[in-house]
């Protein structure tokens, strides 16, 4: 059984960290199954948008420390440099990849689950839902895995300061407060929300979704308002000048569901 379930339904992948026993912490081998799948994502066009989950009660626990205890010193700084890059490529790869990403995040989302979460485009929790940066609980920096570049910029310095410094947990009501999840939803509502989602990302054409998402990434780091801008026109002409756009408008003025055609984008 794979560590990372992927069931691919029409243009939409559900990616569910399957280790449920162990709370669905990041084995070796999830983590090389996680960075593949999404480095290849890149280059899929018959994948458009991926929903992102956890087998069982739980997100994700973080890292598997049973698994990964070793002795002090028993590896040299590059070995531990490259072990560090093979998990953080992942979160690279997950903002990279045009495909938006909804995120259902049940029970725990703690240190490497927390920054799967964060690395997401979309989330959503359940009540028992709770997040943190585990990592400085354990002895290391609050700082890994992307957590100390998406944190402050979606939820302002100060607020990230309070739960990296302190590794505190971020219940689901609190996120939703600070606008890190969209909505609150029992865990049996949790599926058919995500599917909503979904449903309303595919009404727009695949070059149009792909350099939403794109733009989106680029315009947190933009220069400023004339740099956004920029991007912007350009991706409306390339947009406007895609086979997909006239058939977008006729089904928006037919007020009926879009029928795409091109996996180009």
């Amino acid at each position: 059984m794979a560590d990372l379930e992927l069931r691919q339904d029409g243009d939409v992948v559900w990616a569910t960290l399957n280790r449920p026993d162990r709370l669905n912490a990041l084995s070796r081998n999830l983590v090389e199954e996680l960075r593949a799948f999404f480095v290849d994502l890149y280059w899929r066009r018959d994948v458009r948008v991926v929903v992102l989950q956890g087998a069982g009660d739980n997100f994700c626990a973080g890292l598997d420390l049973k698994e990964r205890a070793e002795p002090q010193g028993s590896r040299s700084i590059g070995a531990g440099l490259t072990a560090q890059r093979r998990i953080s490529e992942i979160v690279i790869a997950m903002r990279r990849c045009p495909q938006p990403i909804v995120a259902c995040v049940d029970g725990p989302a703690a240190g490497g689950g927390f920054a799967l979460a964060l690395a997401s485009d979309v989330r959503i929790a359940t009540p028992r839902t709770r997040m943190n940066a585990a990592f400085i609980r354990i002895g290391l920096s609050a700082c890994d895995i992307g957590v100390s570049y998406f944190l402050p910029r979606m939820v302002g310095s100060s607020v990230a300061a309070e739960y990296m410094l302190t590794g505190r947990f971020i219940t689901a009501e609190r996120a939703r407060e600070l606008g890190l999840v969209s909505q609150i939803v029992a865990k049996e509502e949790l599926e058919d929300v995500a599917r909503g989602f979904v449903d309303d990302m595919l009404h727009a054409t695949p070059l149009g979704l792909r350099l939403t998402k794109e733009a989106l990434n680029h315009a947190i780091d933009a220069g400023g308002l004339e740099a956004a801008i920029a991007m912007e026109d350009r991706n409306q002409i390339l947009a406007s000048a895609d086979g997909d756009f006239g058939e977008g408008v006729r089904a928006f003025l037919e007020k009926r569901r879009p029928n795409y055609t091109s996996r180009e984008g």
